[in-house]
């Protein structure tokens, strides 16, 4: 079965659950001008995704994290850490890629249920 949990367009999903598995992703909802914000935004969306879909930042098993500005990774870097559950890090990569709009960060994660 695959449960999708509603974005806020309508033709996207900001979860997919399949197989014991949660796909999800998010921007982060105010548009900040700092990459640190954005991150801390666009993370506390995903803990409260992965807890509609029965799953937890421990969870996260693959994060895929594109940012706007790689000389600012450093900021996105410092909202992550403090983020992160140490005692159990995912594997994480981080992209540099042109967002839509006033977007600094998008983030992706797999996460088991």
């Amino acid at each position: 079965m695959i449960k999708r949990y509603s974005g806020t367009v309508a033709t996207r999903s900001r979860a997919v659950a399949h197989a014991g598995l949660v796909y999800a992703v998010h921007t982060a909802p105010t548009k900040s001008p700092s990459l640190y914000e954005q991150t801390r935004d666009a993370l506390s969306a995903i803990d409260r995704t992965l807890a509609e879909a029965g799953s937890h930042k421990s969870r996260i098993l693959r994060a895929t994290v594109y940012i706007a500005d790689m000389s600012r990774k450093p900021d996105m870097n410092r909202a992550w850490d403090e983020w992160v559950d140490r005692a159990n890090p995912p594997q994480r990569a981080c992209i540099g890629v042109t967002l839509e709009d006033k977007d600094l960060v998008e983030i992706l994660v797999i996460a088991a249920q």
